[in-house]
């Protein structure tokens, strides 16, 4: 398990310097001019020339990437081109907030899918079982801007019982901390509950009519005990796969929601520093997002072997 591991672990930092050195490459395509944007599109050519070069916007690109990489390395993410602030400390001060914005809603929506999507299977064809097909197809096809704005018009302004938009830090008070985050939470976990249901009650209807799922009825456990010890952790292996792969789209769809609900996170400053053409935060940004990613789905792949003895003996 150890060799698995390291090897494991080897891929992931190659993963993570090939998205680095793409990322760095897309972002020097896209239009405009760091330099532009400090000065102003009024400033003349020898004051832009001399800026890209303090900026070392005219070095090479291997030369340029090896620098940040370098600095990377340490921690050092370089400064921001506009706000003159240190990238490291911009990213240290947006990500609790997009870190508890989708914890929240994958709390959210694993706490309201695994039920769903288990009574779903145990009566397959039933009332429930037809009744959230119906209701994942229509989460499914509504976008999150369009479930945001309707949750906004219902709970903030036809019934002002949460606030639309604004951020209250947990430390300075919990309660409007939560009160600040269940809009977007729910409006974000919405998509993800109506898939990990359907995929959870799909696993479970093929696990629910495996031998040993005969053999535990004729032994005479309880349904109960069937669904929940004996059929919920093997099929609970695609829907922890799937949880991680979803990091993409939820990071996705949390740049869209902190925008909306006006929440300072990552995805909002990674949004301004493209606008703005901040290479370097940008850059900051996707690294967070990267790294954050693998991790996740590096802990998914030791998870497999807690929830699936045979994966771990096999490996």
């Amino acid at each position: 398990m150890l060799m698995v591991t390291l090897r494991r672990g080897a891929q992931l930092l190659f993963v993570l310097l090939v998205v680095t050195v793409l990322a760095f490459w897309m972002i020097t395509l896209l239009p405009g001019d760091p330099a532009t944007q400090i000065l102003g599109y009024g400033g003349d050519q020898a004051a832009l020339a001399q800026v890209r070069d303090e900026l070392g916007l005219n070095d090479p690109f291997l030369s340029r990437y090896l620098d940040w990489l370098g600095g990377a390395v340490t921690g050092d993410l370089g400064t921001s081109y506009i706000s003159s602030f240190p990238v490291s400390e911009s990213l240290a001060g947006r990500l609790p907030v997009t870190l508890e914005l989708l914890l929240l809603s994958q709390v959210i929506s694993l706490g309201l899918a695994v039920p769903a999507g288990v009574a779903a299977a145990r009566r397959a064809g039933g009332l429930l079982d037809r009744t959230l097909t119906t209701v994942s197809f229509g989460l499914l096809s509504t976008p999150v801007f369009v479930s945001g704005v309707v949750l906004i018009m219902i709970f903030a302004v036809k019934w002002p019982l949460l606030p639309a938009t604004g951020y209250t830090p947990f430390s300075t008070a919990p309660l409007e901390n939560l009160r600040s985050m269940l809009l977007p939470a729910v409006t974000l976990a919405a998509g993800q509950l109506a898939v990990y249901a359907r995929l959870l009650r799909s696993d479970m209807i093929t696990t629910l009519q495996e031998d040993y799922i005969t053999l535990a009825r004729a032994r005479g456990l309880s349904p109960r005990r069937i669904l929940w010890r004996h059929a919920l952790r093997p099929s609970a292996i695609s829907l922890v796969t799937i949880v991680g792969l979803n990091l993409g789209a939820l990071i996705g769809g949390a740049v869209i929601t902190e925008t909306l609900f006006g929440l300072p996170g990552v995805g909002r400053l990674i949004v301004e520093a493209i606008l703005s053409r901040d290479y370097l935060v940008v850059q900051g940004g996707v690294l967070v997002v990267a790294v954050g990613y693998v991790l996740v789905n590096f802990g998914i792949d030791l998870l497999y072997g807690a929830l699936d003895p045979r994966i771990r003996h096999a490996s």
